[in-house]
């Protein structure tokens, strides 16, 4: 099996704070999922909130089999649950959408230097005596796109850059093969989506223990355990159905 690298995004989306606090969740399992397997899991980028929630979450994973056993998880996730912040009792529905992307070679996407505005800033994750000492984060904007990255893990400006020139390539990439899908008559809506209620892969509803995958139609139940990292029922549904 191939050493992958694949690009995980994560963005809260319809729920207020509970959407950020979901979407902390999915990092989480993901993250979890990357350990279980034995992945390197860095992370990029991300833009937390209270109760361990983020807004956005941007990592990279490296290991046998990466891109193959992730990319299902692509798309718009639902949850049904009564928030910790909820007073009256109420099941609330909020959402948070996933992105799968492998990472792009350098031959893949050629690169303009002046199509990009490269800025620094203080990195304010994890990083010992470096963080907030030094502007070692950095930010890309892709001029003609707008697309615009960051990437704050490394503990130099150069590693910091580069690996942002990465993560700008492999989204490219991704917006590539999605333009040449439509004007194949594929009209698979772009991996992030717009995280309304509607646009739904998967529902995990707390008060029935299920998780309800509408693609194939299959149900998992144990939400805590996978949300602990054990995805490998999933994993295995989906290679059963595409046989």
């Amino acid at each position: 099996m191939t050493m992958d690298k694949v690009i995980l995004e994560i963005r809260a989306g319809a729920g207020g704070d509970e959407a950020a606090i979901f979407a902390g969740d999915l990092a989480r399992m993901y993250q979890r999922y990357a350990e279980h397997r034995g992945w390197k899991f860095t992370v990029h980028d991300s833009s937390p909130t209270t109760l361990h929630g983020y807004k956005s979450f941007v990592a990279q994973g490296e290991g046998a089999g990466g891109f193959e056993d992730l990319k299902h998880e692509a798309g718009g996730h639902r949850v049904q649950r009564i928030p910790h912040t909820e007073k009256s009792g109420r099941i609330h529905t909020s959402t948070a959408s996933v992105a799968i992307m492998p990472v792009a070679n350098a031959q893949e996407v050629r690169l303009n230097s002046g199509d990009l505005d490269v800025s620094f800033f203080r990195s304010s994750g994890p990083g010992g005596q470096n963080v907030n000492k030094v502007s070692t984060a950095v930010r890309i904007v892709h001029k003609p796109s707008g697309l615009v990255v960051v990437s704050q893990a490394g503990r130099s400006q150069h590693a910091n850059r580069e690996q942002a020139i990465i993560l700008l390539q492999s989204k490219l990439a991704e917006m590539e093969r999605g333009k040449e899908a439509l004007e194949r008559g594929d009209l698979r809506r772009n991996q992030i989506g717009t995280a309304d209620r509607a646009e739904k892969i998967r529902t995990y509803n707390f008060p029935s223990d299920r998780i309800t995958d509408h693609r194939i139609g299959k149900k998992f139940h144990n939400i805590e355990k996978v949300l602990a990292g054990d995805l490998d029922p999933i994993v295995r549904a989906f290679r059963k159905a595409e046989g």
